[in-house]
């Protein structure tokens, strides 16, 4: 196979993998729950843990951990596959960008999807590894003081911009703007909710 050939089969696998409703798919076959249908209506571990708690407290930690590794990993498979077949950088980036595409954007959702946080950390945390882990404590530790999941994700997003820059200021950073822009385009709602200060909180 061809170096073209095999960067196209990447970026397929990125996207369709990456598409994978993980939240979704757990939710319908171990609590019964369609989570579009209920509470913000969003795939992601958030919504998985507050709409299934409902029902099962214990159930629920365990699906919305189960959610939040999994739309992590997604993105990272086809990185780890790009990366043993000596990819280069460029490759490597446009992989990242596709999976956080595929999760926002799933073709198994009819071009719905999450918000991108899991999927965008996770495959940033392959390429920028130090700046993400960063970016994941201010992201924890803004989660415990704040318990609001949304700012608490856009902190950490800003987080992770400020240290990459602050740590690889020479390289190019569009491909993790990118991902950035979409991961901000998906929270506009919650925006409105936390300007509207009508944002739910995670208890």
């Amino acid at each position: 196979m061809d170096f073209f050939n095999q960067n196209i089969m990447l970026y397929l696998a990125a996207y369709l993998i990456a598409g994978i409703p993980f939240g979704y798919l757990l939710a319908k076959q171990f609590a019964g729950v369609d989570i579009k249908q209920a509470g913000s209506g969003n795939i992601g571990a958030t919504n998985v843990l507050r709409v299934v708690k409902e029902k099962d407290p214990k159930l629920a930690k365990k699906l919305g951990a189960a959610t939040l590794f999994l739309d992590a990993v997604k993105g990272m498979i086809i990185l780890f596959v790009a990366m043993a077949l000596d990819a280069p950088e460029s490759v490597l980036w446009t992989i990242a960008v596709l999976a956080v595409v595929g999760h926002c954007f799933s073709a198994f959702l009819g071009f719905e999807g999450g918000k991108g946080v899991a999927t965008g950390f996770g495959v940033l945390l392959v390429l920028l590894p130090v700046p993400s882990l960063i970016a994941i404590a201010v992201w924890f530790v803004a989660g415990k003081l704040l318990k609001i999941s949304s700012l608490s994700s856009l902190i950490g997003l800003a987080a992770l911009l400020t240290a990459s820059y602050l740590l690889y200021p020479n390289m190019a950073h569009a491909p993790i703007w990118i991902i950035a822009i979409i991961i901000f385009y998906k929270h506009i709602p919650n925006i409105v909710r936390l300007i509207n200060k009508e944002e739910t909180k995670v208890v």
